[in-house]
């Protein structure tokens, strides 16, 4: 039937009246209008029915978002019902640093710094406890469906939607404030492929792997191939690998050889803001293809799995090197140390490798674990550290060092990496350090870590994390949204303003800018050619835009315009956010429109 002016005309009004129907609240900020979402104390907010319709739908998936620490509570903020429970508070306390415990959460976040802190276990359980910054209610997703459905809903209703992997999240993008959450950790297959097909020029093997599938079981997969495989991951065993870790580029300790993770995908299957299934690879939807190859985690779409590149494994020897105080207290023979270790850092990249070092919590602990030598043997890595040994021997550095070698990648991962203990809470910056940022100036680079790992504050001390790391080695040139300054980086290092996370919010802004504009400022001007990580980086980072993607921007944020127009999706500085902000002490997500 052929529409009438008459009526599209009474069409348009009847979805204007819909659309004005979710909107929540105006604010004046500064002299600027926002628009936000929609939130619980607005008119807006769905009712029970249509929450309890919406769990109908997704066959009763949908759960209240409690933070993990509620059962140690009597009460979870004005709510009538009880979370309490002494066993399930043990469980809490026991597995409070226990990453996977967390991970496997359906809301928790690794590091709580941006959930507000507002419900951590506790030996008192009349201390209040509240949601913070945590979301309203979460999806347990297991299939497509509800995970489209959880899109639909709040795409329709102007919710605040958080898509929420693993939690493993340095920069407080896995939660928000009154949202609902899709979490997508049960997406956990993996299938091998011996010749992957196109499209696209690949012909060798490759992997199916769902978005719920974390780095050391795609690791365990690979391995149990015949033969095994491996994967470009990262370090962190239970970093959510098909999600922000792909989506934000992705580097690891095979990424000197083959590359950032982001570099080896071959296909994409995602759902749309507009709740469409599609599948993006070279041929189908290329543009979306690109962008969610580095251009940032939970922007254009919502990725369900990923089709990667496999490569045959690789003997694989380490090095793990400690100065500390069973070696020295004297911080200037520690600084000399890490000065002699760091200023080769064009030199292990050169080689190939991959170089994870901790430096701090304040003076006195440089701890190396370890040097990775992808494609060597023990005398092959003592080879190329030569240097290394020889020039910490003649400076009379005292240190400790051991070396193994291992038949596969895999087996050295297992044996030589740490898991981290999650649950501290920090400021967290960074810098990435190009080839020519080493070449003209490695100690005034070596000193930027050493001031941010020391006392950026007289009352904070500092912890530097560093990934000396080179894509460029083996993958020069890669067609997708990383910052083209990773095909040329040398190191690349994580700052931490360690924190309370129990300070005030003036306090907390305070100390965001001692990370930004003291710490960052100093990591800027002794690495000029360099940028920052869109995983791993300032949140207040100026000129975020050009720091994190360089003239990949342009591009990347006319995709973003394309396939989420109204900000469906949200995570604070990536592609098309400028004009967001979030108002009322980290809660409300609100748009500039005027």
């Amino acid at each position: 039937m052929a529409r009438t002016p008459l009526f599209v005309a009474l069409l348009a009004a009847v979805n204007c009246a819909a659309a004005a129907k979710w909107k929540g609240e105006v604010k004046k900020v500064d002299g600027a209008t926002y628009q936000c979402k929609c939130y619980s104390d607005n008119s807006c907010w769905p009712t029970n029915a249509e929450w309890n319709a919406l769990n109908k739908t997704v066959g009763d998936a949908l759960q209240i978002a409690i933070p993990p620490g509620a059962p140690c509570h009597k009460m979870l903020g004005n709510s009538t019902t009880s979370v309490y429970s002494e066993a399930a508070c043990a469980e809490v306390k026991a597995n409070w640093i226990n990453e996977q415990w967390l991970t496997d959460h359906p809301i928790a976040n690794l590091w709580p710094l941006y959930t507000n802190n507002t419900c951590l276990p506790s030996d008192d359980p009349s201390i209040p406890c509240t949601r913070g910054f945590y979301g309203e209610y979460v999806i347990l997703a297991k299939t497509k469906e509800q995970i489209k459905t959880g899109i639909d809903f709040a795409r329709e209703r102007n919710l605040r939607l958080i898509i929420r992997n693993t939690g493993h999240d340095f920069m407080g993008r896995s939660t928000g404030f009154g949202s609902l959450i899709i979490n997508t950790h049960s997406f956990k297959d993996v299938k091998f492929l011996k010749t992957y097909s196109g499209p696209g020029n690949w012909t060798g093997s490759a992997a199916l792997v769902g978005a719920g599938v974390q780095g050391r079981e795609l690791f365990r997969h690979a391995f149990a191939q015949k033969p095994p495989v491996v994967i470009v991951g990262g370090e962190c065993p239970t970093v959510g690998w098909g999600g922000g870790y792909i989506q934000g580029g992705g580097h690891g300790p095979l990424t000197s050889i083959y590359g950032m993770g982001a570099d080896n995908v071959l296909s994409f299957d995602a759902i749309t803001v507009n709740g469409e299934y599609v599948t993006a690879n070279a041929e189908e939807n290329a543009d979306l293809y690109w962008a969610l190859k580095g251009g940032g985690p939970s922007t254009f779409a919502v990725v369900v799995s990923i089709t990667v590149k496999t490569f045959p494994e690789v003997p694989t020897a380490g090095t793990i090197i400690n100065i500390n105080s069973t070696h020295t207290n004297d911080s200037a023979v520690l600084n000399k140390g890490f000065h002699i270790f760091h200023n080769l850092a064009n030199h292990y990249t050169d080689n190939g490798m991959f170089v994870y070092f901790e430096l701090g919590p304040g003076p006195g602990r440089l701890h190396i674990a370890p040097l990775v030598g992808p494609n060597m043997d023990e005398m092959k890595l003592n080879e190329v550290l030569k240097p290394l040994f020889d020039q910490l021997d003649e400076a009379k550095i005292p240190h400790d060092r051991h070396t193994r070698a291992f038949p596969t990648f895999f087996e050295f991962y297992i044996d030589m990496f740490e898991d981290e203990q999650p649950n501290q809470n920090s400021i967290v910056g960074g810098r990435l350090f190009t080839r020519k940022d080493l070449d003209d100036g490695a100690d005034k680079v070596a000193d930027a870590i050493i001031f941010a790992s020391n006392n950026p504050t007289p009352n904070n001390v500092g912890l530097s994390v560093g990934h000396i790391v080179d894509p460029g080695h083996g993958v020069p040139y890669a067609d997708n949204a990383i910052n083209n300054k990773w095909r040329n980086s040398s190191s690349f290092v994580i700052t931490n303003v360690i924190v309370s996370g129990l300070e005030s919010w003036d306090e907390k802004k305070q100390l965001e800018n001692v990370q930004t504009n003291v710490v960052g400022k100093r990591l800027r001007e002794a690495g000029p050619d360099g940028a920052t990580y869109v995983n791993e980086g300032d949140l207040n980072e100026p000129d975020w835009q050009q720091s994190y993607w360089g003239d990949k921007y342009p591009r990347l944020l006319e995709i973003r315009k394309k396939w989420d127009p109204k900000g469906v999706l949200y995570t604070k500085t990536t592609p098309g956010t400028e004009d967001w902000e979030v108002l009322d002490y980290g809660t409300k997500l609100c748009k500039k429109v005027s």
